[in-house]
């Protein structure tokens, strides 16, 4: 008789052995001629060496399993254990991953699935549209996806601390309990595909790690997704400084929203001068999303369509105002001229 020791190094052992156990209950029950023992995210097993194997490669390949689809379930666990596994619902070529409820995260419009194909093909992507258009959650799919994988090392995810309307002084607490209000739909993303013991180890290991973007200058990354969020409020300076920290296989993608740009009047956005600047660069992607790609509540595409007209009208009361104002100046530079 010889024992095993197998480590679960990529799941959530929670998950893994379900609620109140339930799924290493059933693996034991499948596996009468093992004792076996789970604790924390080491399993134990005692046993005949050829069946100790059996379990072995059973266990991987559920892990594996679990990892990628989050979940486990009774047909699985059977299907694998009996050499027969369940067909899953990954068929569909277009899956980026699974969240951590098992739901298929998957492109939900045209311009989404070109952002998905220039991930591919491009080191670098600029993806700019409207809220809602859903640019920042289809590039953290594509960053988890690439980490799960082993394709990179680390995820690193920044924004620019730019205060809409509010100030960062008057918030609570430390530096971080100031910050992370900024962050915090990062976070959203990360918890919908990464379970929370998971996601809590890589957070501390720095696998993924989240900072303001003032915190990049000075870095070369390396082995890793790097993704801008907010971009639209960066200065030329900060879209350049972050640009320039691109390693080695590093792939980048720079999210923004060109109609809400909250820095002040005076100063241009560094989203804009680098789009300008780099439009004719091989191997950037740039990915103008719009209203068809909204994939919020129906109100939201309501919502920008009502703001684009609003500033259609005022632009063009605008550009009125400044042709009244040039006739004027015209006229009075004629009357100076025959005086």
């Amino acid at each position: 008789m010889i024992e095993k020791h197998i480590v679960l190094e990529d799941v959530d052992p929670a998950a893994f052995y379900g609620v109140n156990n339930v799924h290493i209950q059933m693996i034991k029950a499948l596996y009468p001629k093992l004792r076996i023992v789970a604790r924390g995210n080491v399993i134990r097993a005692m046993g005949d060496e050829e069946e100790l194997a059996h379990f072995e490669e059973t266990i991987q390949k559920l892990e594996k399993h679990c990892e990628k689809y989050n979940s486990l379930t009774e047909e699985v666990i059977l299907g694998f254990v009996n050499g027969h596994p369940s067909n899953q619902p990954d068929e569909n070529g277009d899956v980026i991953l699974f969240s951590i409820s098992g739901r298929p995260i998957l492109p939900r419009s045209t311009n989404q699935k070109r952002m998905v194909q220039a991930f591919t093909s491009s080191d670098m992507i600029f993806a700019v549209g409207p809220a809602g258009s859903g640019k920042t959650y289809t590039a953290i799919a594509l960053a988890v996806r690439a980490l799960k994988n082993k394709e990179i090392k680390k995820i690193i995810l920044s924004r620019p601390a730019v205060e809409a309307g509010e100030k960062l002084g008057f918030l609570p607490g430390d530096m971080r309990d100031k910050i992370d209000p900024y962050l915090q739909p990062l976070y959203d993303a990360l918890q919908d595909m990464i379970p929370a013991v998971k996601l809590k180890e890589y957070m501390e290991t720095n696998v993924i790690q989240i900072a303001p973007l003032a915190f990049m200058r000075g870095r070369t990354l390396n082995d890793a997704v790097v993704i801008l969020d907010e971009a639209q409020n960066t200065t030329s300076q900060q879209i350049k400084m972050f640009l320039t920290r691109m390693g080695m296989n590093t792939k980048m993608i720079v999210t923004g929203d060109m109609t809400q740009i909250d820095l002040p009047s005076s100063q241009r956005s560094g989203l804009v001068e680098a789009m300008h600047i780099l439009k004719d660069v091989k191997g950037i992607s740039f990915i103008m999303l719009d209203k068809s790609d909204i994939v919020r509540h129906k109100l939201v595409t309501s919502i920008v369509e009502a703001y684009e007209k609003f500033d259609e009208v005022r632009k063009s009361q605008r550009d009125a105002m400044r042709s009244e104002k040039d006739a004027l100046r015209d006229a009075a530079h004629k009357n100076d001229s025959n005086n």
